[in-house]
């Protein structure tokens, strides 16, 4: 008899975890009583509902343990379930900061590479450039005034084209003066085409190394910024420093003497 009963239980669960996997959506049978994930776990278990079925958050890849925020699914690019304010709980907002950190990401990539290239031939004796920060000081072809509204109408005119696309994808594609030339149809933020000229492909995994690129020199481009103010030296000046002397020349070593001459 308590043979009998103990198979027909193994049947009923076996049943439901079978329903559980061949089902499409994120919930199954509440089999057993809901738990928290470990540290190591992957999707958990969060308060049934009432009509018994066992809901499953998404865990937070940034943090092992936590869930991450309903609105992200991992669906977008560079979702690691990071938003600890809430940034992205309306879609509209969402939608708009998806395609700001895309654009500061790349923008960050050339300020970095921009910053520290012109450093590394200065020091190679290739180029007479000055340091990022003193960049605006320097005298070029045109007044730096004159150069500032250049570069202000020339790039009002492209962030509105790009604004226009974000809020109306597609409407953009053609060129408004020589309506022969067009980009191909994309998704907003790759427009492809000509911005493309060597045919990346456009997927997921790039998407991801982009972004995540793209956040590493945000990062590093504030890391310029905390430098230029506590050594008064460009990045690559500061990590020769390091190089010859890493037990001393450190962040630390660096921010005790910036504190004791101010």
């Amino acid at each position: 008899m308590a043979s009998s009963v103990l198979a027909k239980v193994g049947v009923s669960t076996a049943l439901q975890l079978g329903a559980c996997k061949v089902s499409a959506s994120k919930t199954c049978l509440n089999v057993a009583a809901p738990t928290r994930g470990s540290f190591l776990a992957g999707n958990k278990a969060i308060n049934a509902p009432k009509n018994g079925a066992r809901v499953f958050a998404r865990e937070a890849p940034y943090a092992p343990g936590s869930e991450a925020p309903e609105y992200l699914k991992g669906e977008l690019a560079g979702d690691n379930g990071f938003d600890p304010l809430g940034l992205g709980a309306d879609p509209a907002n969402l939608k708009w900061y998806v395609q700001a950190e895309l654009q500061n990401g790349r923008w960050a990539m050339l300020g970095a590479a921009g910053a520290l290239v012109p450093e590394i031939l200065t020091k190679a004796g290739l180029w007479n450039a000055p340091l990022w920060f003193d960049a605006g000081k320097a005298e070029y072809f045109a007044p730096a005034s004159t150069l500032f509204l250049v570069e202000l109408i020339l790039m009002g005119w492209v962030e509105g084209r790009r604004y226009y696309d974000i809020v109306n994808p597609g409407s953009v594609y053609q060129d408004p003066i020589f309506s022969s030339n067009k980009l191909p149809p994309g998704e907003v933020g790759y427009p492809g085409g000509i911005f493309n000229p060597l045919n990346f492909p456009v997927n997921k995994e790039s998407k991801d190394k982009e972004l995540a690129n793209g956040r590493l020199a945000m990062l590093a481009f504030l890391g310029y910024i905390a430098q230029s103010h506590v050594t008064g030296e460009g990045p690559f000046a500061n990590l020769l420093a390091h190089l010859a002397d890493p037990w001393h020349v450190t962040v630390v070593s660096s921010i005790e003497k910036f504190v004791g001459s101010s």
